[in-house]
């Protein structure tokens, strides 16, 4: 049995677009343009190289997009007084602060002065809360992002065994929590494990479907994997590739080669969730706007 691909990219690509269509209509309706606002602190490669994919993605879409850059030593203040200044501006309804920060910045403190009603990231504790809640105001991208490639392709969780490898605030813990709700979509029973389960394989074999972001390159091998669950990787590691002209390459935190022969169906690295995160933190960005219009 070979894996069915889950193509990130194209169910992207239909949220994208899903995207662009209400912008247009919101334009034409109230005049609103919605724009996102992108913080990046320091000049890590990585981080450039996302934060100028979403910008793309919100001007391909129709939006406002500005990238806001500081130096690494800024200090605290300075950037608290930033995302104040932009929270503030009203052209701005999604705003976001790209993660990682440098290790002098506190960064609750930042998130915490974002507007909880421009954290299209939706980790602001008062989002945070509500999604615990049921009752999100904006639903944290990549966790959105997954839940739409498996209800998009036929694979919902309603009634199944999700395992969820990862507790981190921006994945493992909000989608564990999204998937356990009373609404279409979730349903599922969740598991999530994370650095210290014991016997991780034997949890991860009852999986149905199996998450993996542990941050951690190819660490789910395919003797960790029940034969027919649907895998969804969320890792991006480098690893080393001397015979590529960077040197490396990207891979996830599923042995992909070996899974995919055990599997149902399965995400690519790259090309899976990635592509699927920007498309929900343009949505996101785009429920902010429409709430400046209509707020019910």
């Amino acid at each position: 049995m070979k894996a069915e691909l889950i193509d990130g990219k194209r169910i992207a690509a239909e949220v994208r677009a899903e995207v662009a269509a209400g912008v247009a209509k919101l334009k034409e309706r109230s005049g609103v343009t919605p724009g996102l606002a992108v913080v990046l602190v320091g000049d890590d490669p990585a981080s450039a190289v996302y934060v100028r994919s979403k910008q793309r993605a919100a001007i391909e879409a129709g939006m406002g997009a500005r990238d806001v850059r500081l130096p690494g030593g800024v200090s605290q203040d300075e950037l608290l007084r930033e995302v104040t200044s932009l929270g503030e501006d009203g052209s701005v309804h999604g705003l976001l602060v790209q993660l990682p920060l440098p290790d002098h910045i506190d960064v609750n403190a930042v998130i915490e002065a974002i507007d909880p009603n421009k954290d299209v990231d939706g980790l602001h504790p008062a989002n945070v809360g509500l999604m615990a809640q049921g009752r999100e105001r904006f639903a944290p991208a990549t966790p959105s992002g997954i839940q739409q490639m498996l209800m998009r392709t036929g694979r919902a969780p309603e009634g199944k065994h999700v395992v969820v490898c990862g507790r981190s605030e921006i994945v493992g813990k909000p989608l564990s929590i999204m998937l356990m709700q009373r609404r279409p979509g979730a349903n599922a029973t969740v598991t999530v494990c994370h650095t210290r389960t014991r016997d991780l394989a034997a949890m991860t074999r009852q999986a149905d479907v199996l998450v993996a972001a542990m941050g951690q390159a190819r660490m789910i091998t395919a003797d960790m994997v029940k034969p027919g669950a649907v895998v969804i990787d969320v890792g991006t590691n480098r690893v080393d590739a001397p015979e590529r002209k960077r040197g490396y390459r990207l891979v996830g935190d599923v042995d992909f080669d070996a899974v995919s022969e055990r599997a149902s169906a399965i995400t690519p690295v790259p090309g899976g969730v990635g592509p699927m995160t920007i498309a929900m933190l343009l949505r996101n960005t785009l429920d902010a706007a429409m709430r400046t219009v209509e707020p019910d």
